[in-house]
Formats: C-alpha cells, sequence, structure tokens
C-alpha cells in the first residue's frame, strides 16, 4: 500500500462564529404565512421556526463534532482540486476497496452508519470476509471539498475519484458505490476506468445513457410500475432545485450563504420530500440530524460550490446518448429503493450495464445509507462477495 503524505483536517466551528450563528438564528426574518401554513407551498414557517428556535439554543454542535472527528479524516488535491475524504482500514482476513459517493444535499455524513460494518462486519454482527477498506469523499465543492478554483462536473470527479483511488492509495483494483449524484459518479467511474473497477453498486435507478424524462409507465414491467408511479408524483419535488442550481446557482447561492434560517429550509424540505417519511421528516431524520447535514453546509460555505455542480455537470455526463454498447461492463448491481424519486426498468438496465443484481427494497427513500443502512450494507456486501 502507498504511503502518502496527507492534510489531516478536522471539522470545527470556532466559538465566536457559533455565537455569531446563534445571533443571525435569532434575527431570522420570517416570511408571512398565506392560507394555511402547511408543506402545500413549502417549508411551514411555524414548522421552521420550532426548528430554529432549537437550532439556536438547544442544538449541541459540539457533540456532532466530536462524532464526526472520530472518523479518519484526510485533504488531498488533485489537479488543482482540493478533495476531502474519510478512509477506515477494513477488519478482516482481506480487505477490498470500495469508494462510497454521497449526492446533494447529502454529505460525507450520510454515511457514517454504513462505515463501521463495512469496514468492520465482524464487530457488527456479520462476517470478517466481507470487510472493505472503505473511502468516502467529498465532492468537489462540498463540505471539506472547498474552495475550488473553477467549476467541476460529473467526468471530471469520476476521473479525480481514479486518481484517488489508484494514485493517491495505491488501490489497482476497487469497487465504487453510490446514490443521487453519487450513482452517476460511480457510474461514470466504472464507464471510464474499468481496468480498475472491479464493480459498481448504485443505489439509485439511474444512468446517463437512459433519459428518465422520457420514459413510459409501459417502458416498466408490471411488478415494477409502482417505480414509474413514485416518479411521476415525485416529479414535482425534483424539478425546482434542478431548474435554478442548473441555470443561475450563484444567485441561490448568494441567498443561501446568507441566511442559515434560508439554508435549512432549502436543505430540509429536501429530506421530506425525497425520503421514506410519509410526510413527517422526523420520522426518518432526527433534529440533530437534520442540523448537522446543515452545519456541513454552513459552517464550511459549502452550498456555492454545491449548487454550482449543477450547472458544471450539465452536457458533461449527466445525460449522454447511448451508443449501443454497455455503458457499464463491470459487474453492476442497482438496489431500488421505493421512495426514491427518479427510476429506470430493469430491463435497461439489463440492456445498459452487466447487471449482475437488481434488488427492489422494502423500504427507503433518496438517502438510503442515512435511511435504511442495514439493508444497503447487506446488498453491497452480497454484490460484491462473489468478486472479491
Amino acid at each position: 500500500m502507498m504511503i502518502m503524505n496527507f492534510e489531516r483536517p478536522q471539522v470545527h466551528v470556532a466559538d465566536a462564529d457559533l455565537e455569531a450563528l446563534r445571533d443571525r438564528l435569532a434575527q431570522t426574518v420570517y416570511p408571512p404565512v398565506i392560507g394555511e401554513d402547511d408543506w402545500t407551498p413549502g417549508v411551514p414557517v411555524g414548522w421552521l421556526r420550532e426548528l430554529v428556535g432549537y437550532w439556536r439554543d438547544g442544538f449541541d454542535w459540539r457533540a456532532q463534532e466530536r462524532r464526526i472527528n472520530a472518523l479518519a479524516h484526510f485533504r488531498t488535491t488533485i489537479d488543482e482540486i482540493p478533495i476531502h475524504f474519510v478512509h477506515v482500514r477494513g477488519v478482516g482476513p482481506e480487505p477490498v476497496p470500495i469508494v462510497l459517493t454521497h449526492g446533494w444535499p447529502w454529505t460525507f455524513w450520510d454515511f457514517h452508519k454504513v462505515i463501521g460494518p463495512l469496514s468492520d462486519p465482524g464487530a457488527h454482527g456479520g462476517d470478517p470476509a466481507d470487510a472493505f477498506d472503505v473511502v468516502v469523499p467529498s465532492l468537489p465543492g462540498f463540505a471539506l471539498s472547498n474552495p475550488l478554483p473553477r467549476p467541476v462536473g460529473l467526468t471530471d470527479t469520476a476521473d479525480l475519484w481514479v486518481k484517488l483511488m489508484r494514485d493517491e492509495l495505491g488501490y489497482d483494483r476497487f469497487f465504487a458505490q453510490g446514490g443521487d449524484w453519487g450513482a452517476l459518479v460511480s457510474g461514470h467511474v466504472g464507464n471510464r476506468a474499468p481496468e480498475h473497477v472491479a464493480g459498481v453498486h448504485l443505489s439509485l435507478a439511474n444512468l446517463p445513457t437512459v433519459n428518465w424524462r422520457t420514459l413510459s409507465r409501459e417502458d416498466f414491467a408490471p411488478d415494477e410500475r409502482q417505480n414509474w408511479d413514485r416518479m411521476r408524483d415525485a416529479g414535482r419535488y425534483v424539478s425546482s432545485h434542478v431548474a435554478v442550481q442548473s441555470a443561475d446557482p450563484q444567485t441561490l447561492a448568494m441567498a443561501l450563504s446568507d441566511s442559515p434560517a434560508g439554508l435549512a429550509a432549502w436543505l430540509i424540505e429536501r429530506r421530506r420530500n425525497w425520503s421514506d417519511c410519509g410526510g413527517d421528516v422526523y420520522a426518518r431524520f432526527s433534529r440533530d440530524e437534520l442540523l448537522t447535514t446543515v452545519m456541513l453546509y454552513w459552517a464550511t460555505r459549502g452550498i456555492a460550490g454545491s449548487v454550482r455542480y449543477y450547472q458544471a455537470s450539465r452536457g458533461t455526463g449527466w445525460r449522454i446518448e447511448a451508443t449501443g454498447d454497455k455503458f457499464l461492463t463491470v459487474p453492476t448491481a442497482i438496489a431500488v429503493f421505493p421512495q426514491d424519486v427518479v427510476f429506470i426498468p430493469r430491463a435497461f438496465a439489463e440492456r445498459e450495464t452487466d447487471l449482475h443484481r437488481w434488488t427492489q427494497m422494502p423500504a427507503g427513500g433518496h438517502f438510503a445509507p442515512a435511511e435504511e443502512p442495514a439493508q444497503l450494507v447487506d446488498d453491497v456486501r452480497a454484490f460484491v462477495r462473489p468478486l472479491r
């Protein structure tokens, strides 16, 4: 294994910055309530007031910092792009490496419930033979992968991940896994470096060579049509952020970088609408979990880079033409979580990949490693086991 000299960053917000945040939260200007104060037009004012009050007076950020910093954090620079990553060595007879990639509005912390079971299965009721060396990077522009000298999109990220895993960490053969943007990044990693990628596992049923917007219900097999129905219903929840973050992300970043309450509203509304929570976001995520995500965006000024990622990825891998050849020639697995927001039919996945495993999960939404970590871990282990 290659020994590299990496920075060892820690997540820490200065006391003065926490005080300044509390002052800003106390001075939040809320919009008037027009009609019913419910989720129909967006985040309810009363709901946000309660959360902001807890954030200001009850949330223990220092406790969350300690949990985050218990992981092994590193930072390097590749092609002038700062890359933060968590790297946890596997505990087992022969761990294999895997790179886990998050999406938006995720952070690396969304994988914290799966890092332990994947890296040390014996300590979590599993077989040590299933151990992984786990690498969890922050997407360029997100969290500690900041500040960016230039915009970075999907295919650039895939190339950066190959260099991180192969050149920086010395892994000549590795697995890739991800959801949301991470699914597309992982797909491009497998497409662009098949000689180094042993397999790709996706927790979002999406491929850049399949335009899910043009699919019809008849494209889905009868036992898959609930996925089409969910995608149709969820369409109203995925159009607004894609439009603004693709067209004029810097304008949005101005507002969200200045207002912590506005940032929380923008991020948490997606957590509610894209998760398997039945309309109650607290059924899936505690207030502390939600605010930890918001703080990782606020404290690192990560919102600007994260929303810019959409614009940077347009025309560079988000959607590409199918050529008739398989997009992924490496072994591929897709875990389909029923309350996700985008789906493709299994037949299309079989056409575009070397599909080894397709799992229709019983529960879970867009944030699979945070919502259903045990399901995801079991599926990754089962996929990788015969490929080790």
